[in-house]
């Protein structure tokens, strides 16, 4: 006759070890998605800020010539000037500059959460701790979009 325990599960011995080490690699595995797409999102805002840019400052200097050129170019001046202020509001609205600055400080933090997470595992036990210090680097990629660089004289933040 069988019988079966009722009551808790015992796991075997190395199955938290497993669990953690599943959960780093899957720490990981989001830190080289997000670094990566860091990545792209920081070269695309570079390239809205050089589309938006470029045109502003050479329809302004056209703008420019063509009102001192003659009385007769007023008008095409004006519309010259009135695109460029269009660009420029463009740029100043979508913050380009500024969001490619921060997918840039992202996409670092990012990789520096991927790379400790190699370490990581490569180590042959890891512990809730490591578990714990990677989350604490997570949040700071995180944070990283949000975050301003730091001011000239002010160390940067360590993360963990």
């Amino acid at each position: 006759m069988t019988t079966t325990t009722v009551g808790p599960a015992q796991l075997p011995p190395d199955e938290p070890a497993q669990r953690l080490r599943a959960e780093l690699e899957r720490l990981r595995d989001e830190a080289t998605r997000q670094k990566d797409l860091a990545h792209r999102r920081a070269e695309f805002w570079a390239k809205a800020d050089v589309v938006l840019g470029f045109p502003a400052a050479l329809l302004a200097g056209t703008a420019g010539a063509t009102g001192l050129a003659t009385a007769d170019a007023r008008i095409p001046a004006a519309l010259l000037a009135l695109a460029s202020a269009g660009f420029t509001a463009g740029a100043g609205f979508l913050r380009s500059a500024t969001r490619c600055r921060a997918n840039k400080r992202a996409r670092h933090a990012w990789a520096a959460l991927e790379g400790r997470a190699t370490v990581k595992l490569a180590q042959e036990h890891v512990t809730a701790e490591d578990l714990g210090e990677l989350l604490e680097c997570r949040q700071a990629a995180l944070a990283a979009y949000d975050g301003e660089e730091p001011q000239q004289g002010q160390p940067p933040l360590a993360p963990g």
